[in-house]
């Protein structure tokens, strides 16, 4: 599957960066739950993400071997004060920045440890996109605020998450997502053309098919394999990508008005429940 170029990893990361600030300053109360996230306030969350990314940042600029502990990364835990929104954009804004400066400095071919086996800033970079994006989403949604996301961004995550999963199966045996394996069934992942959107959605990621943008996941004995485009299967997600996205992260209900399931439903469902990690 072909990669967002990484140049433009770094671009997302600092445009979901500020997306993510503007949410800090947006009035909403940091002190209140995340309902994706329900053991975080919003401001754990923001600290968490920002906190990630400081971790990524001090892999990648010391070229690290191994993996590197949370208490050694400077700055980790953000700003002493809580509740205090300037605090915390001023500590996430300088954190982007730190970042996407070091990953820009790199390259991607910059060898740096990776948990999934792949050992380059590239990994990183890509990784901490999705990492942002989807946890912006948590952010967004919490502070009643509307959500959107680059179409070939949304795609590219749903990829990402597809490969771990495959990763997680190939060399976790205790993952949960082993427990996918048995042929015969299959999901498929369809972003309907509901708008002009969409047609602009096609045309960027590559997608000939009027039908929009496709994914297939087919069980195996050994691991799950997916492909792009649209075939019948044993059950269909269908909506919008970025709420196909969403949902898929299991961060919008499979009831949600925007999504249509066509087929077996305990089957998405247990996809969902085991199709995770961290």
């Amino acid at each position: 599957m072909t990669l967002l170029p990484y140049d433009r990893y770094c671009d997302e990361i600092d445009h979901q960066v500020g997306l993510l600030r503007a949410v800090v300053t947006s009035g909403a109360d940091l002190s209140g739950t995340v309902p994706t996230c329900p053991d975080w306030s919003l401001e754990e969350l923001v600290r968490h993400v920002g906190g990630a990314l400081r971790w990524v940042e001090l892999l990648v600029r010391t070229r690290a071997e191994e993996d590197i502990p949370e208490e050694r990364v400077p700055q980790h835990d953000g700003p002493e004060a809580r509740g205090d929104a300037a605090a915390l954009d001023a500590w996430l804004a300088e954190t982007g920045e730190l970042l996407v400066g070091t990953l820009r400095e790199a390259g991607p071919d910059a060898k740096v440890w990776g948990w999934a086996g792949i050992p380059d800033a590239g990994f990183w970079a890509r990784r901490m996109t999705h990492e942002i994006t989807v946890h912006r989403a948590d952010a967004t949604l919490a502070a009643g605020l509307p959500y959107e996301v680059a179409p070939e961004v949304a795609a590219d995550a749903v990829d990402e998450w597809l490969q771990i999963v495959e990763w997680a199966q190939r060399t976790l045996p205790d993952d949960s997502a082993t427990e996918l394996r048995g042929p015969g069934r299959s999901i498929h992942l369809h972003a309907t053309a509901t708008s002009a959107g969409l047609n602009a959605e096609r045309s960027e990621l590559g997608v000939s098919s009027p039908e929009g943008w496709g994914r297939v996941v087919e069980f195996t004995e050994d691991v799950v394999v997916w492909r792009p485009g649209h075939e019948k299967a044993t059950v269909e997600l269908r909506g919008p990508l970025t709420a196909v996205l969403l949902a898929f992260y299991r961060r919008l209900p499979l009831d949600s008005p925007e999504l249509e399931i066509v087929g077996e439903r305990e089957l998405l469902e247990f996809w969902l429940e085991r199709a995770t990690f961290g």
